[in-house]
């Protein structure tokens, strides 16, 4: 069952009055499963709006998700072929299939999910004020929208990757307070505010919009500020993506040592052996040497073996012998 309008909104030359261009007419009949699915996207836009950047994994998994799934509608609209050709549950299901491997990669890759949030940013803001200025002026030729669009979603892009946390505040709190409007525009039965970006962009005359139009667009201004100073204030206060992810590394680096050094065999180091001695002192060869030549030099011959049988004295080895020094050697009798 089809949606009818809350609002009727007729021509000034229907034969209405210009006070009564926009009549109210409360008709509304919801079909289930779009109105489950406002629902759910409503509720999806409050959390996205103040707990946006508590769930960063998740705001870049979304920028990954809808800039692939826009991608692949607008595919499907260039190429009446393959709308023709592929059936319904088939074009949803691959793009469904694009949007999850999008959003996987961006929400790995941080940086690229930046990346995207902003140009998404500056493509939301762009849009809206064209919108507003394209009911007073005339944006023609197709270019200058355009050209507008790519360059505010160039320079939102920069700032997102140059100042992180502020942008990405900004990014999720516009981006909700639009879900929040956009379910609100359905819900209240007129669902006119996509119709005029397509018009712009396709440079037709865009259909004037009546007050209560006004009163949702409002919406999306001021939930946004408010978002963003509820974010920054207070849910995002203390919270950082980026050392967050600094943290996790450091675990992981962390674990992955620990690993690596269960796995690998123990080595133990073998203990060189003790150095083998004699029962009596060890002398060096040259140290002897020098004894006998002073021996022979001083002819006391018994103050020098008092001297050498009392000596303990251990030298590093000059030539790697050892040779025992006794009460009995010959080369000290007297």
């Amino acid at each position: 069952m089809a949606v009818t309008s809350l609002y009727v909104t007729e021509e000034p030359g229907a034969g209405l009055a210009e006070g009564d261009i926009c009549t109210p007419e409360i008709n509304i009949k919801y079909e289930v499963i779009p109105s489950i699915v406002c629902s759910v996207c409503f509720s999806f836009g409050l959390i996205y709006c103040f707990f946006g950047y508590r769930c960063f994994k998740m705001a870049m998994f979304f920028s990954g998700f809808m800039f692939s799934s826009a991608a692949v509608l607008l595919l499907y609209h260039k190429e009446p072929s393959l709308d023709v050709r592929l059936g319904t549950e088939t074009k949803a299901g691959i793009g469904l299939g694009v949007g999850v491997l999008c959003g996987l990669m961006t929400m790995l890759v941080s940086t690229m999910g930046l990346l995207l949030s902003g140009l998404q940013l500056g493509s939301l803001l762009s849009l809206a004020i064209l919108a507003i200025v394209g009911q007073f002026h005339s944006l023609t030729p197709v270019w200058v929208p355009l050209g507008a669009v790519l360059a505010a979603s160039i320079v939102t892009a920069v700032f997102t990757l140059q100042w992180q946390k502020l942008f990405t505040i900004i990014y999720t709190s516009v981006f909700g307070a639009a879900t929040v409007m956009l379910c609100v525009d359905y819900l209240l039965g007129t669902f006119m505010l996509p119709d005029q970006v397509y018009d712009l962009l396709c440079q037709v005359a865009p259909r004037p919009l009546c007050w209560f139009n006004w009163a949702i667009t409002g919406i999306w201004p001021v939930l946004s500020l408010i978002g963003v100073l509820v974010q920054w204030r207070f849910t995002a206060q203390g919270v950082s993506h980026s050392e967050a992810e600094h943290n996790k590394q450091k675990q992981d680096a962390k674990k992955h040592r620990y690993t690596e050094s269960r796995r690998r065999p123990q080595r133990h180091r073998r203990r060189p052996p003790l150095l083998k001695r004699y029962a009596g002192d060890v002398l060096a060869p040259s140290y002897l040497q020098s004894l006998q030549e002073r021996q022979m030099g001083t002819g006391s011959s018994t103050t020098s073996v008092s001297t050498i049988t009392h000596t303990l004295i251990d030298f590093d080895f000059e030539t790697g012998s050892m040779v025992p020094l006794t009460a009995s050697s010959p080369l000290f009798t007297v």
